[in-house]
């Protein structure tokens, strides 16, 4: 795990990657968290984030980025073992999940599907600057959580 984070290079990175098509939206964020955050994460989290892709299989609902970001988040607080639904982590892991979909929607028009973000027919420019946004509030969180320096 990186003792700093640099939340200008998560946001790069990200979307630079769903700009190129190299990955799509919720792949991208998931990589650019592994990438400046955690190398020691399975590249597996990468291909579990690709279904959510184009807002979950092209159905153009939920956010990808805001999945990928949800799937990172999971991966650093989430639990593992079966446990009440008051678990500590599970509660926790709900409420960061809650923060980031709640910075998208208040920084987009309140909605989370794709198909209202992009019926302007700028899919790939929208999906790539909601990719960088996304992975870098998911870096911004993971930092504050872990009390790991956050730049940029």
């Amino acid at each position: 795990m990186e003792k700093m984070i640099s939340l200008k290079k998560t946001r790069e990175g990200a979307e630079k990657m769903s700009r190129e098509g190299a990955f799509y939206c919720s792949e991208a964020v998931v990589s650019a968290i592994r990438a400046n955050i955690a190398p020691e994460m399975p590249d597996t989290l990468i291909a579990a984030a690709g279904g959510f892709a184009v807002g979950v299989g092209r159905s153009l609902c939920l956010c990808g980025a805001v999945s990928g970001g949800v799937i990172a988040l999971g991966y650093f607080f989430g639990r593992t073992e079966p446990s009440p639904a008051e678990n500590p982590k599970s509660v926790n892991v709900i409420k960061l999940a809650g923060e980031l979909q709640e910075s998208f929607r208040e920084a987009h028009k309140g909605v989370l599907c794709c198909h209202i973000h992009t019926k302007d027919g700028k899919i790939h420019d929208h999906c790539a600057a909601f990719t960088g946004e996304m992975a870098a509030k998911t870096a911004e969180i993971i930092a504050r959580e872990l009390n790991i320096e956050a730049r940029d």
